[in-house]
């Protein structure tokens, strides 16, 4: 399945003292029809206004503070230095916590997946980590900052790519408490055997093999046909975007044989680097701009 994206991160997996350098490219694609606002008069695009939700009128960006409701209507005003104190740092790593087993991480925490692939040299060390996870049925639970916002993730081996999957931190993840669910087990839910032979049948006459193709977005896909319709009749108009900054390059590349033995030790201290050219680490500011950028103007349209 050919990607054909752009890499959206550079850096590198960390576990021990071994460095892996990779960088991330978008796994998944948004389902849905993404309308975008234009104004009819000049077909310019909509973007997202300041109003004021009391008056209605539009307000100076200089007025506006950030606030945290810690109680119904009431708020804690946070200044931009404070709030840039407390930014994650950004290491351009995906550093690795521990090693889990795969089946330990409920489908509920996955969030949002990214193809990590090497870069700078690095496929001999990124096969054996690849290997090494398949082998031992084990993921690595990690943590990265990606955009100036720390995510927990897992990296998992698929085939011949690692999939860094972004997860929901716990108390994102809402408790069953207070659903009114049936009790577990056939017996305490009154369930016969009957009822279950039949069902079983069910299933295993609807069963069948996992074939993504074959399932789609019915009204993408029609809203999709009548765009292309109205394009062979040439009914388009020309719609001026803003260009967006590529990311910026990251990661080292460092002697594998001397990290894994450092590793085993439980040694300490910088190891000796391996002879391969060093890329420049972004200033945080700066990645966070250019990285933030296609989420913001999403969010915008949206908000619009």
């Amino acid at each position: 399945m050919a990607t054909g994206s752009r890499t959206l991160w550079k850096g590198a997996i960390s576990f021990g003292l071994v460095h892996i350098p990779v960088g991330l490219h978008t796994a998944s694609i948004e389902q849905g029809v993404d309308f975008d606002w234009l104004d009819k008069r000049s077909m310019d695009p909509v973007g997202y206004r300041r109003i004021n939700k009391k008056t209605g009128k539009e307000i100076d960006k200089d007025d506006i503070v950030k606030g945290v409701e810690y109680e119904d209507g009431k708020y804690v005003v946070i200044s931009p230095d404070e709030i840039e104190a407390v930014y994650p740092r950004t290491t351009q790593t995906i550093e690795i916590q521990r090693f889990i087993d795969a089946h330990e991480i409920p489908f509920l925490y996955l969030e949002r997946p990214y193809y990590v692939a090497p870069i700078n040299r690095g496929q001999k060390v990124y096969a054996l980590l690849r290997e090494a996870l398949l082998k031992s049925g084990k993921i690595g639970l990690a943590k990265v900052v990606i955009a100036t916002k720390e995510h927990l993730a897992v990296l998992v081996p698929s085939g011949p790519v690692l999939v860094l999957n972004l997860l929901r931190w716990g108390d994102e993840v809402r408790s069953t408490e207070g659903l009114d669910l049936p009790a577990a087990g056939t017996s305490a839910a009154h369930i016969s055997a009957a009822e279950m032979k039949m069902a079983e049948q069910l299933i295993k006459e609807m069963s069948g093999p996992w074939k993504p193709d074959e399932f789609k977005d019915e009204f993408k896909h029609q809203v999709m046909k009548l765009v292309d319709k109205k394009v062979k009749a040439g009914k388009t108009e020309t719609v001026i975007q803003p260009e967006e900054e590529a990311p910026k390059e990251g990661a080292e590349i460092i002697d594998l044989t001397e990290l894994l033995a450092r590793s085993l030790k439980g040694g300490k201290g910088k190891p000796k680097q391996a002879a391969a050219e060093p890329a420049a680490k972004p200033a945080r500011k700066a990645a966070a701009k250019s990285k933030a950028a296609p989420a913001k103007a999403a969010r915008a349209r949206k908000a619009a």
